[in-house]
């Protein structure tokens, strides 16, 4: 099922019936957008503070219902009686960009795509997947040390840029079964495109606007993965791509090309994108607490493994101080800041009713960082995710991966990809920041840092 949200005399209809809910409509046409765009997290923090956990906003030319804290959480993302479509909420980003994708997808629709695309994330690919990580993260950071041979052994490297390319090169790696090589600075161009006109103002192609650039960038993907369809269909390759290339819908017949194409563009960014904001994260909140760096540096160097040796599947779960810190990371800067959704049919919630058709939203953001959940919300603590912490805490007080029938599905990758990336980082380099340096987040549509985090690398003895 996908939800459409109507337009005219429905659209004004359903408008008025959330007059009742407290909240602003801001500015005529624009609204809150952007106060929301600059500060995700302050706008929802103000917006609390005047209205409560549940008030209408003004976002994208649309009035919506932001629902806050874990409960709303749970109710949207869990979803019991399939009250909120993904398409619904997601569309209007999304349609133009990556359209079909699977995060636009409902109920049983989605259930069947995502059981299809799930064949990429069983065991014995992530083995094979972790086997072309250790590889190309090893030589990417080697590459990263030769640059500063002649400096002492140290080098100065602005990191975003750098991870953005090594995970798009690796998930085309682990997902394609090919190196990207010439090609791969059109087809980065043409995703940093694309994501960033998600949250354009302009809504529509206009020429010179975030859109019309996505929509270029669009049509380089699609052409790309459209002129390789039918020698993947012919072959015998394992890869997702292939496989994808190869599969059949529940009559038999094969996936068209364009569900090929659209499935795979929005993979490849969800795959590359949000992990590139969760690892440059981790690296600045280390840099900032040495501490830290040193504590897991212990813990990798306790496998036990000889100098050099790739990061073994087996002893992935081993690294749960890691796993603490990363899920940390997650909590302060989470890649995705808030999740649309629109709802199918009337629904209540503390106290408020909200009728079918209302576009709304959590925040993930504002609920990582709550004072009553997260004591001293801004300081970084791993420690905040020991079993015992965990167990205390509401569910859905930490989402990061969404949940639910929509909980990412390539979370488990996402873990393993950045436990190789900090294995083979920390046991060869230190990091470190200049004093006093602090990066501004340019926070939606995923976060990342606006002077792409220079850092200092230095490859340790031994």
């Amino acid at each position: 099922m996908t939800m459409q949200l109507t337009s005219g005399s429905t659209s004004v209809a359903r408008t008025r019936a959330l007059a009742h809910l407290p909240g602003e409509d801001g500015w005529p046409i624009v609204g809150n957008t952007f106060a929301a765009l600059k500060d995700p997290a302050g706008h929802a923090e103000a917006m609390h503070r005047k209205y409560g956990p549940v008030y209408r906003d003004h976002l994208f030319g649309v009035r919506s219902v932001a629902m806050l804290g874990p409960e709303a959480n749970e109710l949207v993302l869990f979803d019991r009686d399939r009250n909120f479509s993904s398409s619904g909420g997601w569309g209007f980003l999304l349609d133009r960009l990556f359209p079909r994708g699977l995060m636009l997808m409902d109920f049983d629709e989605h259930r069947l795509h995502r059981r299809a695309l799930g064949v990429a994330f069983k065991p014995a690919p992530m083995q094979a997947y972790l086997g072309a990580l250790n590889d190309g993260i090893s030589r990417r950071i080697a590459q990263w040390h030769l640059a500063g041979s002649g400096q002492g052994g140290s080098a100065d490297l602005e990191f975003y840029p750098a991870i953005k390319q090594l995970t798009l090169d690796l998930a085309a790696t682990s997902f394609l079964g090919i190196e990207l090589g010439p090609q791969a600075n059109a087809v980065n161009r043409a995703f940093v495109d694309m994501v960033a006109a998600i949250v354009g103002v302009v809504r529509s192609p206009v020429p010179g606007t975030q859109m019309w650039k996505g929509a270029r960038g669009r049509e380089t993907i699609v052409a790309f993965f459209r002129r390789e369809i039918p020698r993947r269909r012919a072959g015998q390759a394992p890869d997702l791509f292939s496989e994808l290339c190869r599969a059949s819908k529940d009559d038999g017949s094969l996936l068209t090309d364009q569900e090929i194409a659209d499935h795979m563009s929005f993979l490849m960014m969800a795959a590359h994108d949000t992990l590139t904001s969760s690892v440059t994260s981790l690296v600045y909140l280390l840099g900032k607490h040495p501490e830290w760096q040193d504590g897991l540096r212990a813990e990798m160097h306790g496998l036990g493994l000889p100098a050099g040796a790739p990061l073994p599947y087996e002893r992935l779960g081993e690294l749960v101080l890691f796993e603490m810190a990363f899920k940390e990371a997650m909590r302060l800067n989470p890649p995705v800041p808030s999740m649309p959704r629109a709802a199918v049919r009337d629904f209540e919630f503390m106290g408020h009713e909200i009728p079918a058709g209302t576009r709304v939203g959590i925040n993930t953001i504002f609920t990582h960082r709550m004072p009553e959940i997260w004591p001293e919300p801004m300081k970084f603590d791993p420690l905040r995710f020991t079993e015992a912490a965990v167990r205390a805490r509401h569910k859905y007080a930490w989402v990061p991966f969404g949940g639910g029938a929509h909980m990412c599905l390539g979370l488990h990758f996402a873990y393993m990809q950045a436990k190789s990336f900090f294995y083979h980082l920390l046991t060869t380099t230190n990091v470190s920041l200049a004093r006093g340096y602090v990066p501004s987040w340019q926070m939606w549509p995923i976060p990342k840092p606006r002077d792409r985090l220079p850092i200092r690398i230095a490859r340790l003895n031994g």
